[in-house]
């Protein structure tokens, strides 16, 4: 049994994995704004797409699936909205 070795065994490079994590990384805050933006950007088509509709430029049926779209992504954020409030209570009722 002496004679068994493991040759070329190296510890694992971390640091490759670590700038990953770096780079990929996004806070809360930034999450957030990206998902106001897209449903912001949503409402806008939205919009536009009633207007269009209004001049006979658009169809009926692809206004109201921008209608839908807009109201899908609002429910979910204010939905994502609540689940954070309760969240945020259950911390701050929290003893330590």
């Amino acid at each position: 049994m002496d004679g068994l070795r493991i040759g070329n065994i190296s510890q694992a490079s971390i640091n490759g994995t670590e700038k990953t994590r770096q780079k990929s990384s996004t806070g809360f805050g930034e999450v957030i704004k990206e998902a106001l933006g897209k449903v912001n950007t949503l409402e806008s088509e939205a919009d536009r797409s009633i207007i269009d509709l209004l001049q006979g430029k658009a169809d009926i049926h692809e206004t109201m699936i921008a209608l839908q779209k807009s109201d899908i992504s609002m429910r979910l954020l204010l939905a994502i909205r609540g689940k954070v409030i309760e969240a945020y209570r259950e911390i701050m009722h929290m003893q330590f």
